[in-house]
């Protein structure tokens, strides 16, 4: 009887050391469900990583991951609060949609391109290249090029590709695709080049049907190629689990930078990130993560704001923007600061931590 009373005692005491553990970290007894969606990606890489190392649950979350095409194919499920999170480049449907008053906000960068980190690089066939039929980028003139969605970033890197061409975006065939459905396209030939987010750009190279002419980051260096989005009905009603929901992806993030060496993934903890990204995207073989050249991302969190901007004005050039709006409506750094405050400036690890 003693014996059962006194492990009673021990287990009330060790419930109740739990529970002000998790009231101390303002973690809720029950997860809290947040919705958010992916373009499966590797700039996916800090949610996925947050997700398999018990970040979110860490801070309380239950998160669910919905693939989509593309960011711009969120916006609407954002607008509605049928997504919480959305992750993705960003586009003209996202700033005519802030443009009519709805409540969608940019609060970190997610996928960038500083000098080595070119993950979205100009793919061409193969074939084309062995032809003779494409030396240089003058001669993407008339040739049909796949992207990822309508005014999205993709079609900005494009611009830039063009103009370092002296040609204009009239001057070529665009075509909207799934980056996966970029391989299966360059394969069929069906396109004649793509702008293909990595791993999916390193499969289209590996199975022979095309050639990595140039990287992004040389015609555009640090354009803010992908963002989060949170949902304005989830920033406003659950101010708590979004500031939770930042802290544990910067740390997913921070894991991720800290497997990045000289354009790789080949820092100390690059095969956890590397086997977490194999488990959560289409792409299962680890070569090719090891292969690729993964996106740059602000362990910081913060986003390039000239970056937006350039995008931005280039939208409005193409006639793509209906309204006023500008970057600064579009961009909310209440929650990465928030998160910094907690967390504190970002410090790599050493190979020995």
């Amino acid at each position: 009887m003693l014996r059962t009373t006194v492990l009673g005692l021990t287990l009330s005491l060790f419930c109740l050391g739990a529970s002000a553990q998790a009231n101390k970290l303002g973690v809720a007894a029950e997860l809290i469900p947040i919705r958010a969606g992916v373009v499966n990606s590797s700039s996916d890489a800090g949610f996925f990583i947050a997700d398999k190392k018990g970040y979110f649950r860490d801070e309380g979350l239950a998160v669910s991951f919905t693939p989509f095409n593309s960011a711009a194919k969120m916006v609407a499920p954002l607008g509605a609060g049928q997504l919480d999170v959305g992750g993705g480049s960003t586009s003209a449907g996202l700033y005519n949609a802030i443009a009519r008053g709805i409540n969608i906000k940019i609060v970190a960068d997610k996928g960038s391109t500083p000098p080595g980190y070119g993950y979205q690089p100009l793919l061409v066939r193969k074939d084309l290249v062995d032809s003779g039929r494409f030396k240089s980028l003058k001669d993407l003139k008339g040739m049909k090029i796949a992207g990822s969605a309508p005014g999205s970033a993709s079609t900005s890197t494009l611009n830039e590709i063009l103009e370092k061409a002296g040609l204009k975006t009239a001057d070529v065939e665009r075509v909207y695709l799934g980056f996966p459905q970029h391989v299966m396209a360059l394969q069929n030939k069906a396109v004649d080049a793509a702008l293909t987010t990595e791993p999916s750009a390193t499969m289209a190279v590996q199975s022979g049907a095309a050639v990595r002419f140039i990287g992004d980051d040389e015609v555009y260096p640090n354009h803010q190629l992908a963002v989060v989005l949170y949902s304005g009905p989830f920033a406003r009603e659950k101010p708590e689990a979004a500031r939770r929901f930042m802290r544990a992806y910067l740390r997913g993030v921070r894991d991720y930078n800290d497997a990045l060496k000289d354009g790789k993934l080949a820092g100390a903890n690059a095969a956890e990130v590397i086997s977490i990204l194999t488990e959560d995207t289409h792409i299962k073989d680890p070569a090719v993560f090891r292969a690729m050249t993964p996106n740059g991302c602000n362990p910081n969190g913060l986003v390039n704001m000239s970056s937006l901007e350039k995008d931005l004005q280039f939208y409005k050039e193409e006639g793509l923007i209906k309204g006023q709006v500008s970057v600064t409506q579009a961009v909310d750094n209440t929650f990465v600061e928030m998160a910094l405050k907690d967390l504190g400036p970002y410090q790599r690890k050493r190979a020995d931590q």
